[in-house]
């Protein structure tokens, strides 16, 4: 036999636990359905449900671990029986609402245990126990490798027991492992829901509130930043023919460079003609980083500042905003290239932006 605690522990509402989940509390319903005793409720996988006659207070506890059954002492009041098999190597002897744990070395393995207590009944009229007062109640939990089988009272003194095995015995059956599969598998379904409902929520939050067309969910880069500028536009750019999507992505290319008086400086005309005819790119714009060398390095190149759409970012270069709308427009994708090109143009339009959509709009019937 080896003793695996001895002494007092705190109990509040007549109850502790022993668990071998660390974060999950007993639950009183659950613990002793179908069971014929109601001081030891063992129906929840992996956990005891342990009742006191004290409500509040101290009470004596020896838990002890054995290698056979060991003989049932007559000289207690009250005497249970249960079996217990731990779901982890974790177990505790846990006080009410886990306020504090007391290790329990026990093997993963299939154990009977037997609960007993003296002074249920004084404990029970007492209510409280303060710390200067005399013990009232004891109990002893027994451990011993066993396999599963009925709860069973082996003795019953006081009423406080008593009333407690009643509760138990009006309780429904607990639920079988097929139903508890069952309950395992649907719980699970639910949180996969709440998962799925939870991603869908912040996705619609990142498209301006509400979820997008299949269309427009399907494009990445800008969509989204330009859906939330204007979503009725983007989806109307979404819904329309490919051919249109290309017409417009080059159509406001050429109105963002035009904004930012870059439509005739002579090595950025020659990209937007290739732009129009379909071409690849000519220098600088091969490079992303060299066409920013080349801006930067022309003196001819005009120096104007917008305050961006967000209506927060103030004095930032209109000619570096309207770059990117090329780039865009040129893109395989035609719905990609009319969204990235767009949110680039109204970006070099600034907080003038709206009119640029207007216009938009008015000329391609959208």
């Amino acid at each position: 036999m080896q003793v695996l605690f001895s002494g007092e522990v705190h109990v509040h509402y007549s109850q502790l636990y022993v668990t071998s989940s660390p974060d999950l509390i007993p639950d009183l319903q659950v613990c002793f359905l179908g069971q014929e005793n109601g001081l030891c409720g063992a129906a929840s996988p992996g956990a005891l449900y342990l009742i006191t006659g004290l409500h509040t207070g101290d009470v004596g506890f020896v838990v002890e671990s054995h290698d056979e059954p060991p003989p049932v002492d007559e000289d207690w009041e009250d005497i249970v029986e249960v079996s217990f098999t731990p779901e982890t190597d974790d177990v505790t002897l846990m006080q009410w609402a886990a306020e504090a744990t007391r290790s329990l070395d026990l093997d993963r393995v299939d154990y009977r245990v037997r609960y007993c207590a003296s002074g249920m009944q004084a404990a029970r009229d007492a209510d409280t126990r303060l710390d200067d007062e005399p013990q009232i109640d004891r109990y002893l939990l027994q451990f011993w490798p066993a396999p599963p089988e009925a709860d069973r009272v082996l003795k019953q003194t006081t009423e406080h027991a008593a009333y407690w095995h009643g509760f138990a015995r009006g309780l429904p059956p607990a639920p079988t492992p097929e139903e508890r599969a069952e309950a395992a598998r649907l719980a699970e379904l639910e949180k996969e829901r709440e998962r799925e409902q939870a991603r869908l929520r912040f996705e619609a939050q990142s498209w301006g509130g509400r979820l997008p067309s299949e269309q427009l969910r399907s494009v990445s880069g800008n969509a989204r930043a330009m859906a939330r500028l204007d979503r009725e536009l983007g989806e109307a750019l979404a819904a329309a023919d490919p051919q249109v999507q290309g017409e417009v992505a080059r159509w406001v290319a050429r109105r963002a460079y035009d904004v930012a008086g870059l439509t005739s400086i002579d090595w950025i005309a020659p990209a937007l003609h290739a732009m129009d005819q379909g071409r690849e790119l000519p220098s600088p714009f091969g490079d992303f980083e060299q066409v920013w060398q080349v801006l930067w390095a022309d003196e001819r190149v005009p120096s104007t500042t917008v305050t961006l759409p967000d209506g927060r970012t103030h004095n930032f270069s209109q000619q570096a905003a309207a770059i990117p709308a090329l780039f865009g427009a040129v893109e395989s994708d035609p719905l990609q290239a009319a969204l990235d090109a767009l949110w680039a143009a109204a970006a070099a339009f600034g907080t003038d932006y709206p009119s640029l959509l207007q216009e938009v709009r008015t000329a391609f019937a959208l």
